[in-house]
């Protein structure tokens, strides 16, 4: 029969006579244009945080090389999800590194970040990471790689499988949200000043009758709606878009810069249009009936002129919305 062995076999027993042949470490490669985007999110203000499940080392290196980690904390999930609240507090907006982190660590990151008041997105390609994507903000799974329940939770599915399109997408939401500031300023200028001028002029007018005619009113209201939707909604992106700092949760959509803009335009709108209205006749030596009854379509005329002017303006001319 065979001796059994009662002693314990200690590491020496078996390193004997054993030859090094070679030690081969794998890494690997950073795919083209991830450092890129990483800059292009930095300098639009959006910070980029690494979460994953690997080694601590592993993740520190390849976030060096993508430039995510600059000089902030790295840390380990274990040690992450037994911080004390107040650590936790201190700890998450320096965060650059997350390693070894369970599905529910990347949850609690979310979560904090939010109620730290960010706005937070979140890329994943993996069903761990479907607690995240639904916690966050904006979820970007990945469309080749990514399994169905990470796009079922995400609200975008990047089907380039592809970093830099996160950036793309960013350039794409400022340019929205610009069309819709400046669509807004257009509107509101010439509702408040065609209110006015109709409030105005019916009320000092000895048969109570508005200077612009309703069908003159809705001429306005037909053409400024659709040339302004159409002017002012179809700027493509341009890079520029990044250089800005991203907007707060809390940000109105109109913007102090906006309303000065707006209660200027109106008011030299309102200048121009009442001048007309009062010394029209006396301006342009209208003396007879006839050459009289031509001033209110001159008025209309100035009008809708003054709107034009302002929507090409507003169109080439970006407001800038920048430090607001």
């Amino acid at each position: 029969g065979m001796n059994v062995v009662d002693r314990e076999i200690t590491f020496d027993d078996l390193v004997k006579n054993v030859i090094l042949l070679g030690i081969v470490g794998i890494e690997d490669p950073l795919r083209d244009g991830v450092r890129e985007a990483v800059q292009d999110c930095n300098r639009a203000g959006v910070k980029v945080r690494m979460v994953t499940g690997d080694n601590i080392m592993t993740a520190k290196s390849i976030a060096t090389q993508c430039g995510i980690y600059t000089d902030g904390i790295v840390i380990e999930g274990h040690e992450f999800r037994n911080l004390l609240p107040d650590e936790m507090n201190t700890v998450v907006p320096n965060l650059q590194v997350l390693a070894r982190s369970s599905p529910q660590d990347k949850k609690i990151l979310v979560e904090k970040l939010r109620e730290l008041g960010e706005v937070v997105a979140v890329t994943g390609d993996g069903t761990n990471d479907g607690p995240a994507l639904k916690a966050a903000d904006v979820g970007f799974s990945i469309g080749i790689a990514g399994t169905e329940v990470a796009k079922e939770v995400s609200s975008i599915v990047l089907m380039d499988d592809n970093f830099s399109s996160i950036v793309k997408a960013i350039m794409w939401g400022r340019s929205v949200n610009d069309s819709v500031k400046k669509f807004l300023q257009f509107q509101l200028t010439v509702n408040l000043t065609a209110v006015l001028l109709t409030f105005i002029s019916a009320v000092s007018s000895d048969q109570q009758e508005a200077i612009l005619s309703a069908v003159q009113l809705l001429w306005i209201n037909l053409i400024m709606n659709t040339l302004a939707a159409l002017a002012l909604a179809t700027d493509p992106p341009t890079p520029d878009l990044l250089k800005r700092k991203p907007e707060a949760r809390s940000a109105s959509l109109i913007s102090l810069d906006m309303w000065k803009m707006i209660l200027g335009q109106c008011a030299v709108q309102l200048i121009v249009t009442l001048i007309l209205l009062y010394c029209g006749n006396d301006i342009l030596h209208y003396d007879t009936p006839e050459e009289r009854s031509s001033l209110p379509t001159i008025i209309f005329n100035t009008f809708v002129f003054l709107q034009i002017f302002n929507e090409i303006k507003l169109s080439y001319r970006p407001i800038n919305y920048s430090y607001l």
